[in-house]
């Protein structure tokens, strides 16, 4: 069985129009007419792009994607990938994901989808579509049936086979806990890290066949920041995400799997930022493999002293071990640039991403990144993806042969669409 495109009472509309803004590209408008666009992923594989979303109308949301054949220069309609009308359970950090699995011969590959639902209970559903994005699976969920508390933040990355590799975040020992005495629950919550314990990296493999059972891989996540997740090239799994070490320190952790996923190792930190905080910042890691195999992690953190600020920075690590000492990506000069997302193309060229907020506006953002000849990264110019009195936000990239290409939301909140352009 399968979800086909909504009738065309309710069609949704694709708009090729140009835009001003320091980006060179035209812009593309990717919306659902009437609802609220927001949340967007996308994926390339060759000439195919696909891009996913959230539409939102009386808070209600559904799960979009269109698919453009040409590097991104038209989109198809967009087609609902959720069964069941306005299950989906998304935000900025819990965005639907969306990858490419590519069909001998080069034809229109399936796509496939991961998102969050909110029927009975909170799940991570995993949806395909072998027909170019026509229609779409039932959503199959990854948790056991019944598997108590929230859950969200995930992550999903393809092997060589077309599995699905998922991870997210698990609070189903939370709730566990609310089910206790009340004395109890205020005794853990005086130790952030102590509670973390309670939150856990959860991980399952989804195929066109048999569903991997979900297992939990490591205790202690920061409740609330995305999980990032990428294959190598010899097919290794890497992950990354906001870990609670003791001293309610939020920093970034890192591990990897060289079986498929049958066992990881350890976690490592990637940096020690000792950024003390007493909650989630709902500000999670982005993560990179260029084709060589090695390991680029972009996250947000505070730099302490007398006046404390938010900061952007980068590590790089060629063993999936350890990690560079961090460098500080220069941004537009705000106190809190958030979101960061980075994209390695064929050709080794790095391209960052992030937002905030400048005069008021929050401002959607990319800059480009090379290395010199003793391994110091260079930063090129800035280049802002709208007009600079809209809101624009969450912005995410992925490679083409034509170029880069950068997705994002432009908008006031509920009047917002989706935007892409080619940098």
């Amino acid at each position: 069985m399968r979800v086909p495109r909504l009738p065309a009472l309710l069609a949704v509309g694709v708009m090729l129009a140009i835009a001003t803004g320091d980006a060179s590209g035209p812009h593309i408008t990717l919306a659902v007419d009437g609802r609220s666009n927001q949340t967007p992923w996308a994926a390339a594989h060759g000439r195919f792009v696909a891009v996913t979303w959230g539409a939102t109308v009386d808070g209600k949301t559904d799960v979009y994607v269109a698919l453009s054949q040409d590097e991104g220069q038209t989109f198809g309609a967009p087609a609902r990938v959720n069964a069941i009308d306005g299950e989906a359970r998304l935000g900025g950090e819990l965005p639907p994901r969306v990858a490419l699995v590519p069909r001998p011969g080069g034809g229109v590959p399936d796509i496939v989808v991961a998102f969050g639902s909110k029927t009975t209970g909170t799940e991570i559903k995993m949806s395909r579509s072998t027909d170019g994005g026509r229609s779409f699976t039932p959503g199959r969920a990854l948790q056991a049936t019944g598997a108590a508390g929230d859950r969200g933040w995930h992550a999903m990355t393809l092997d060589a086979n077309g599995d699905a590799h998922v991870m997210w975040l698990d609070h189903r020992g939370l709730a566990a806990q609310k089910a206790q005495s009340h004395e109890h629950h205020e005794a853990a919550a005086i130790d952030g890290a102590a509670m973390a314990q309670l939150s856990g990296l959860y991980y399952a493999r989804e195929g066109t066949g048999a569903l991997q059972a979900e297992r939990e891989l490591v205790k202690g996540v920061c409740y609330c920041c995305k999980v990032a997740m990428a294959t190598g090239p010899r097919g290794e799994l890497f992950a990354a995400w906001r870990h609670v070490y003791p001293g309610n320190l939020r920093d970034i952790a890192f591990m990897a799997s060289r079986d498929g996923g049958r066992s990881f190792a350890a976690p490592g930190r990637v940096s020690q930022d000792d950024w003390h905080l007493a909650g989630c910042p709902d500000d999670g890691p982005a993560m990179a493999v260029d084709a060589e195999g090695t390991v680029h992690v972009v996250w947000p953190t505070v730099i302490g002293g007398a006046t404390p600020e938010g900061a952007l920075f980068y590590a790089v690590s060629r063993d999936a071990r350890t990690f560079s000492p961090r460098v500080r990506i220069p941004t537009l000069g705000s106190p809190k640039p958030m979101h960061p997302q980075i994209l390695a193309d064929a050709s080794g060229r790095i391209t960052l991403a992030w937002d905030e907020v400048m005069s008021g506006v929050r401002q959607a953002v990319v800059r480009t990144m090379r290395f010199d000849e003793a391994g110091q990264p260079l930063f090129g110019a800035t280049t802002r993806l709208g007009p600079p009195d809209t809101p624009s936000s969450y912005p995410v990239l992925v490679a083409t042969p034509r170029g880069t290409i950068a997705v994002y939301v432009e908008g006031k909140p509920g009047a917002s669409l989706i935007r892409t352009s080619v940098l």
